[in-house]
């Protein structure tokens, strides 16, 4: 297989912000997609933990299509703020995040023996579960939106 074909198979990229740019694109993707679409309150989407989270910028044919951050927290690691631009959605754009993610995670050094947790909207948990996210708890609202808990031990 060349890596023409490949590319037309593949056409999502997931890259690691590193730059003022890509973290206003990822912000961009966020407001799209949180504020304006689910009509989350800005007060609670952009939170203290933007500058020590690792952020993530997802391209399909090279245009912005999703993006996603990990952090560690007392608890593990937290995967957060998942979000796929609607046009986007049902193309492996979420997939392409999850695995992104879960791997970087994976080669981070003080992730050992963490556990991976995050805060699933209904919709999304079938895609967390493809990687052995497991419900834990009762559901719970959170900005009006309804959430499980799903973790993973790596």
């Amino acid at each position: 297989m060349n890596p023409k074909e490949t590319k037309e198979e593949k056409p999502i990229s997931v890259e690691k912000v590193l730059t003022e740019e890509q973290l206003k694109t990822v912000f961009g993707i966020r407001e799209e997609v949180f504020v304006i679409e689910q009509e989350v309150d800005p007060a609670e989407e952009y939170d203290e933990f933007e500058d020590t989270s690792i952020h993530f910028l997802a391209k399909s044919t090279g245009d912005p299509a999703g993006t996603a951050r990990w952090r560690f927290t007392d608890k593990g690691v937290k995967l957060e703020r998942f979000a796929v631009l609607k046009p986007m959605r049902g193309k492996g754009v979420g997939f392409a995040l999850v695995d992104a993610v879960v791997q970087d995670i994976k080669l981070h050094p003080d992730s050992k023996g963490k556990k991976l947790y995050l805060h699933a909207q209904l919709d999304a948990m079938p895609l967390y579960a493809k990687f052995g996210f497991q419900k834990v708890g009762d559901m719970f609202e959170e900005c009006n939106i309804k959430h499980f808990k799903m973790e993973l031990y790596l």
